[in-house]
């Protein structure tokens, strides 16, 4: 039997997100088939993924950034796999969907709480107000689609949604770079809550989008944010991401956590020398 690849899911398995997202697709699948025939009901999936990031929760909180990692990479291999168990086994559901979104702002909330409690032992006011302000934001944009999509029929738009929040949070948890995460999740939550509320705008008052057009289309492209994941606008977000959280010397930031220099400072130091 000859199976047709749609275009668009073969451009997006040419750009490096989308290729990481196939590879993780191996396992996964296993583990996927593997519930499907244990008959293991996708809510329960959600309900240990949830159940274990508050593990997580308290690893962050003693900062224990590593196991914390571990903890926050099982947690949401639950988390993802459950839809796709849901689908498989016929049991997806109205109070599923409910069951899921709900749980995830559980998650989110327990996770930045974690990391609230160990600024707030540490003495460090301020970093207890970045992640708390990372905490509203968080839960805002998922508000904000939530209200939004109660009046219009669809509002997916801004970068910072749920998954790109984990999985920087899991990144900053190995690396030792969760100053860094925490300002990224924070302005670019703030920029996506703003993006809802202005597409949600133009939507109910039958405006026309901002142009793609151009150098300010560009900008708009960048700041007003449409595109889909693992496409090449989203790589390049991505790596930008990246940079900022793994070359900004953690002094720079006040990091209270990252004791090492950076390495923008040990390219200096080491020219220097």
């Amino acid at each position: 039997m000859h199976i047709t690849i749609d275009p668009a899911e073969r451009r997006k398995r040419t750009t490096v997100t989308g290729l990481i997202g196939s590879l993780c697709m191996f396992p996964l699948r296993a583990l996927i088939n593997l519930c499907v025939r244990l008959r293991i009901h996708p809510n329960t999936l959600t309900l240990i993924g949830v159940i274990i990031n508050v593990g997580a929760a308290w690893a962050l909180g003693y900062g224990r950034f590593e196991l914390a990692f571990v903890i926050m990479l099982i947690a949401n291999i639950f988390d993802f796999i459950d839809g796709k168990v849901a689908h498989l086994t016929r049991l997806e559901s109205e109070f599923g969907a409910f069951w899921d979104s709900t749980l995830d702002r559980f998650s989110d909330l327990a996770l930045l709480t974690g990391l609230i409690f160990l600024y707030s032992k540490l003495g460090r006011t301020d970093y207890v107000m970045v992640a708390a302000l990372a905490l509203i934001f968080s839960i805002m944009t998922s508000y904000a689609r939530a209200r939004a999509e109660s009046l219009v029929e669809r509002c997916k738009v801004g970068f910072m949604e749920r998954p790109e929040r984990i999985v920087l949070l899991m990144i900053g948890a190995i690396t030792n770079r969760m100053a860094g995460v925490l300002w990224v999740v924070l302005v670019l939550s703030i920029l996506a809550v703003a993006n809802r509320i202005y597409y949600t705008y133009l939507a109910l008052n039958r405006l026309p989008m901002p142009s793609r057009e151009g150098v300010a289309g560009m900008f708009n492209r960048a700041f007003f944010w449409t595109d889909d994941r693992a496409t090449v606008p989203y790589d390049i977000w991505v790596v930008a991401i990246l940079a900022f959280v793994w070359l900004v010397p953690p002094a720079w930031l006040g990091d209270p956590m990252a004791q090492d220099q950076g390495l923008i400072a040990w390219i200096g130091q080491t020219i220097k020398n």
